[in-house]
């Protein structure tokens, strides 16, 4: 049965978008078909991690959401893109990067039903296995949406004061949704912090399992959104992390 995972953060900056593209990644490296669609809407940007040109994006998730065209039309394969062998593949539904999509989106929303359709649709005519959803930070009922049809929600958060009252909030609208499996990321952790101490403390404050733990690393600043780092780096510890969660998904 295919599985549907929402990766989100109560606010942005969190590094968000990089951890769906690298945790996507890995579980089509492990020999899955797997979607990711980009519904951050008002701030698109995972089509970079994955090499994917502005101009390349012919049809994209808006034109769905307008009914111009189905959703699988804006399904790109970026298997060879990231440099992914013939075990698995990874497609993207980039949303649209064109200032006058965005303030149309900004200003006429979109019909959320439809989405959740497109969700369906998409997994049912790529056969995907798994579909990652980058979601836009924050609540909203697109978030709403995302987060109740999901198997998995993935929380990412910092650790930072912000982040954690948000989390906690989020946390509390995901249980009256009823989410099936939640799993917390902490993210850009300091290497002066006790990780295994910061992942005890956030277990026993949330009640929830902490799936990993990400410093903050300078190899990845330096990539600088340019590839997904556990493709290009397979034997780094953060992308052993990477898989350690993806295990947990799988």
């Amino acid at each position: 049965m295919p599985k549907v995972i929402s990766i989100h953060s109560y606010r942005g900056g969190t590094g968000k978008s990089n951890f769906t593209a690298n945790l996507a990644a890995t579980v089509a490296a492990l020999g899955h078909r797997v979607g990711v669609i980009d519904t951050d809407v008002p701030s698109p940007g995972i089509h970079n991690l994955f090499c994917l040109e502005p101009e390349q994006m012919g049809i994209t998730l808006n034109n769905y959401l307008w009914g111009e065209s189905p959703i699988q039309d804006a399904a790109y394969d970026i298997s060879a893109n990231i440099g992914l062998d013939e075990s698995g593949r990874l497609f993207l539904v980039p949303s649209s990067v064109k200032a006058d999509d965005i303030a149309r989106i900004l200003k006429d929303g979109y019909d959320v039903k439809l989405m959740n359709d497109g969700f369906r649709s998409l997994v049912k005519g790529l056969e995907l296995e798994y579909l990652f959803i980058d979601t836009h930070p924050g609540l909203s009922k697109e978030t709403f949406l995302s987060i109740a049809i999901s198997h998995v929600l993935v929380l990412i958060l910092r650790p930072d004061k912000q982040d954690y009252q948000g989390t906690a909030v989020t946390m509390d609208v995901a249980r009256q949704l009823n989410v099936r499996k939640m799993l917390l990321t902490i993210n850009k952790a300091h290497s002066k912090l006790n990780l295994e101490a910061l992942k005890q403390k956030v277990e026993a404050t949330y009640g929830e399992t902490v799936a990993g733990v990400f410093p903050l690393s300078e190899d990845i600043v330096q990539l600088a959104s340019e590839g997904v780092f556990c493709v290009k780096y397979p034997e780094h510890p953060v992308s052993q992390e990477f898989r350690n969660v993806a295990q947990q998904i799988l």
